[in-house]
């Protein structure tokens, strides 16, 4: 059996594998594993971020249960650990979050504010590896293989250092996953919330995923939950007691995924180029809307929305998804593939405009939103094509339209079928 070894978290030292405090500091949060100096993949997680965020801004909160999102009619964008505990939860509709938690206090998110200390803590990352993969404004990979020599300690000490630099400088906490691959790095970082510090080894991965829920593996959605319970799988043994190749014919591509990541294992590499897969915009809106001229006026400033943030990332996108929520909550998907990649508001809305059609049989809708997924990287197309087929006057227009909006913006020019109706139903508005 291998030896244990240890961190103290507060002071980077390595006290003795039995100590119950550090002697050196004294602190009690001593991190404990056989190979924890030996692995270099991690996963960082800022805990609660949004209300945590609002919490250090707002000190007599401290001891408050806080919910980041819109009161009227809105959902839970965050929520901190108080909160958590009377059962509230991202995504949750905000009626629901305050029959659960009454006394709590809801803030309007800051988009902004976040966004500035988001890239505070990816700064931070990026000064230890260049290998940062951002998978969201709170969270990223990072792989600090071959870093010892340059920080002077292990992976394991550098990000219990950094742990702390955020904490210090920044008045947040997050909590860390290491691991040896990137499926068990995510898993570890929620072992331990909040202010968490975990490691699972190659020793022990495939014994650590035995009973745990097939729901925990990477892409296994409701839909593939159910289509494994059908077959009699519920647990990632189960799983990965079945051969590769009937995983494979069962369940096609995904079939090898589900087999590598039963047994531990993850062959991505930590990406800081890692490809955004989908650029969307959507509303919740203020009241419950069956009109289907009112939805297609709202859906086309969404598309416009989604046009400018893709113009900005420099992406195009080759097939479009539109998004509604009934009014008992339910959510209705339905996508089209465009004939080429596209940045125009116009293309978009064209492919999205006949599915809304369908969908719009009188039910009434508390949200809508679209997206553009299939993303390649705008200059990867010929400029004649940046628009989707739209024809070079429709090329023009749309880029007449972005330059008047770049100077005067973007409420400067409105199409008529966006005119009196913004994204909230109460008027022209920006979406961002």
């Amino acid at each position: 059996m291998a030896a244990v070894t240890t961190l103290c978290r507060d002071c980077g030292r390595r006290p003795p594998p039995d100590a119950e405090a550090c002697p050196a500091c004294g602190s009690r949060r001593i991190v404990r594993h056989e190979e924890l100096h030996d692995l270099s993949i991690a996963h960082l997680d800022c805990d609660a971020f949004y209300a945590a965020i609002e919490k250090r801004d707002r000190p007599e909160l401290r001891d408050r249960p806080v919910i980041v999102g819109g009161r009227h009619r809105g959902v839970v964008a965050a929520c901190c650990y108080i909160a958590r505990t009377y059962g509230v939860r991202s995504a949750m509709p905000m009626f629901k979050a305050l029959e659960l938690c009454p006394g709590a206090v809801v803030i309007g998110p800051d988009m902004r504010k976040y966004g500035e200390v988001g890239a505070r803590v990816r700064g931070m990352m990026q000064a230890l590896t260049p290998l940062v993969e951002p998978l969201s404004i709170d969270e990223a990979f990072m792989d600090l293989t071959g870093t010892e020599a340059l920080h002077r300690g292990s992976p394991a000490t550098t990000l219990a250092a950094l742990a702390r630099r955020v904490e210090d400088e920044l008045a947040i906490a997050v909590s860390i996953g290491l691991s040896h691959n990137k499926f068990l790095a995510k898993i570890a970082s929620d072992l331990d919330k909040p202010r968490g510090f975990a490691a699972i080894g190659r020793g022990e991965a495939r014994a650590f995923l035995s009973d745990k829920p097939v729901s925990l593996l990477w892409g296994v959605g409701k839909a593939m939950r159910r289509r494994l319970a059908r077959d009699g799988v519920t647990l990632i043994g189960e799983l990965a007691r079945i051969d590769e190749a009937e995983l494979v014919a069962r369940y096609g591509r995904i079939g090898r995924r589900l087999a590598l990541s039963s047994r531990g294992e993850d062959d991505r590499r930590v990406d800081p180029e890692g490809e955004t897969k989908s650029v969307s915009s959507e509303t919740t809106l203020d009241t419950d809307i069956a009109d289907r001229g009112r939805l297609r006026s709202i859906l086309w400033r969404l598309a416009e929305t989604v046009a400018r943030r893709m113009k900005k990332a420099g992406v195009a996108g080759g097939g479009v998804t539109l998004k509604l929520k009934t009014a008992d909550f339910r959510i209705v998907t339905r996508s089209r593939r465009l004939k080429s990649a596209t940045q125009s508001a116009e293309e978009m809305f064209r492919a999205a405009e006949p599915l809304l059609e369908r969908e719009t049989d009188g039910r009434a809708f508390r949200l809508i939103g679209i997206g553009a997924h299939d993303l390649v990287e705008s200059g990867r197309i010929a400029q004649g094509d940046l628009f989707g087929g739209a024809g070079p006057s429709a090329s023009r227009v749309d880029k007449a339209l972005d330059a008047v909006r770049e100077k005067f913006g973007d409420a400067a020019v409105v199409k008529g079928r966006g005119f009196g109706v913004g994204i909230e139903g109460q008027g022209p508005s920006k979406a961002e």
